[in-house]
């Protein structure tokens, strides 16, 4: 293929599959006919195998930690930039094909519906992804058909523009070409062509893109309202707003804003369900079984509340995977009493609406009476894209044991690995000890007693094992200096710690460690997320 034909072809694939994307998103928005590139890419993420996809989240995380901006806030709009990126690189190297295939078939240029075959060969395995993995309201042929009719307008449209931007062989070019001549004239009308095609995809794509960002707004906020459960306060007083240790300035909020606490799910965009239709059944080895509405829920069961700091494994030493707020929901251990589990059941198999899995051994259940089943988060309905209308609590555990948008619970007697865990990751997923340096409050020193002191500040967790000691070491040498501990919000909380560090001039390297509340060192051995939750000690540098 000739250089000059195959940047035609580049160039012409950005024009032809943009809009087709606009236009997608714009269906997907207004009538919910699902968005093609974010249902291929939750697809190819499903088959790869379990390390491919953990390497594709590690480079993602360790990119947006290299550049400097926040994990929690920008991991999944970096994952949906990936996803759109992808589609419309596929589409590109698809145009680009069709472009050598023009230059090559002099027939396509005599007979440009054959275009709509390179649409349907491009098409039908796209049509037919996003109509199985579609989270969407409407019957999976439509969406087929539309996917479809989209793909063979492109192949149709790549066809005839490849045929007008085809740069000949020099061969059919008169050797008489010159200002007025032919070849002057082609590349004129080649020009021209491509201004007129710019305009028109640009028009499509950003009125598409534009209106369906104003229906997605629109929509979010119409759903938020949609979604308020009577009874449940909202959230007000901290329990230790009188405790004499203050977070040093510059330490993370204590308490994490439901709207900045972080989100990991599986699939490009949270999944939508409607609360007043949703039911959970929960059947297999039970004598009595149920089905439950979240009106069930939450009138049958005393409400029970705890302030919880949740972790993702994937969090780096560091990391702002890693939140808490305020859960309300109802005990798991007596609702499995009443659905009474045969002698023989030994699980808790529990489906998600996003296709996410997880299996809960029964006797975990039966041990400890905080797990829950959640309904409110910081006394209101748990947002759609954090796992509305249900979700589980698993104390001392990550987030990867603990499906959201719960849609049903099997009790079952063989153990089923969860979806983490048949990619490899820790069966168990038991939160590690950790500890982090938020703060050097350099700018904000006190005096004491004559001696000027830095506030530095930070976390420490270990799950529901409680934090007893936290200490700093400076430039990795001399004592370890004990930090104070503010009392935590809860004992399934972070704690919150600070040591007034003795003022000393010049560039310094500060370390932390902590124990559990049992007096157990957090490893300090360094170690990556995978498979069992990062390991190791963190530290900031400071210049003062």
């Amino acid at each position: 293929m000739k250089p000059q034909n195959l940047a035609m072809g580049a160039m012409a694939g950005v024009l032809l599959v943009a809009p087709m994307i606009a236009l997608m998103y714009l269906a997907d928005k207004w009538i919910d006919l699902s968005f093609p590139p974010f249902d291929v890419f939750d697809w190819i993420a499903r088959v790869l195998p379990g390390p491919v996809i953990t390497f594709g989240i590690d480079l993602m995380i360790d990119a947006l930690s290299l550049i400097g901006v926040s994990v929690a806030d920008t991991a999944k709009t970096a994952e949906q930039a990936i996803a759109i990126l992808l589609f419309l690189v596929g589409g590109v190297v698809a145009t680009i094909v069709v472009f050598a295939l023009v230059e090559r078939w002099e027939l396509l240029r005599i007979r440009p519906n054959l275009g709509l075959l390179f649409g349907a060969v491009a098409g039908i395995p796209v049509a037919l992804i996003t109509s199985y993995i579609a989270q969407s309201s409407v019957n999976p042929m439509w969406i087929f058909l539309w996917t479809l009719l989209l793909f063979l307008a492109w192949g149709a449209a790549a066809v005839r523009v490849a045929a007008r931007l085809i740069v000949p062989d020099r061969s059919t070019v008169s050797p008489e070409s010159g200002p007025g001549g032919s070849a002057s004239v082609q590349v004129l009308g080649r020009r021209k062509f491509l201004i007129v095609l710019g305009g028109a995809t640009a028009t499509i794509t950003v009125a598409g893109s534009g209106i369906g960002r104003m229906l997605s707004v629109a929509e979010s906020r119409a759903r938020e309202m949609e979604i308020k459960i009577p009874g449940v306060g909202p959230m007000i007083d901290l329990p230790n707003e009188d405790d004499p240790v203050k977070p040093a300035l510059g330490t993370r909020p204590e308490y994490t804003a439901v709207r900045d606490h972080y989100k990991v799910f599986i699939r490009s965009e949270p999944t939508l369900i409607d609360g007043a239709t949703w039911a959970l059944p929960i059947t297999g080895l039970v004598a009595n079984p149920l089905t439950l509405t979240l009106d069930d829920i939450m009138s049958r069961y005393d409400a029970r509340s705890e302030f919880v700091t949740l972790s993702c494994i994937s969090n780096r030493i560091g990391g702002d995977l890693i939140s808490t707020t305020y859960w309300t929901g109802a005990s798991l251990q007596e609702i499995v009493a009443d659905v009474k589990p045969t002698p023989e059941a030994r699980y808790l198999f529990i489906t998600s609406g996003d296709g996410f899995y997880e299996t809960v051994d029964l006797d975990f259940v039966a041990q400890d009476d905080r797990i829950m089943l959640a309904y409110a988060w910081d006394g209101r309905p748990i947002p759609f894209d954090h796992g509305f209308p249900l979700r589980i609590w698993l104390p001392d555990r990550y987030g990867m044991k603990q499906p959201k948008w719960i849609t049903g619970i099997e009790v079952i007697g063989e153990y089923r690995a969860g979806y983490w865990v048949e990619r490899e990751w820790d069966e168990v997923a038991r939160v590690r000890a950790t500890s982090v340096i938020d703060t050097v409050a350099v700018d904000s020193h006190i005096t004491e007693g004559g001696q000027r002191l830095v506030p530095i500040g930070g976390i420490a967790f270990a799950g529901v094992r409680g934090i007893s000691k936290v200490e700093v070491q400076v430039d990795g040498e001399g004592p370890w200096h004990e930090a104070q501990l503010r009392e935590p919000l809860s004992e399934a909380t972070w704690v919150i710690w600070r040591y007034d560090w003795p003022f000393s001039e010049g560039n310094h390297t500060l370390e932390v460690r902590c124990m559990e509340a049992d007096g157990t060192p957090q490893i300090e051995e360094t170690n990556p997320p995978r498979p069992s939750g990062a390991t190791g000690l963190h530290s900031k540098s400071a210049g003062v």
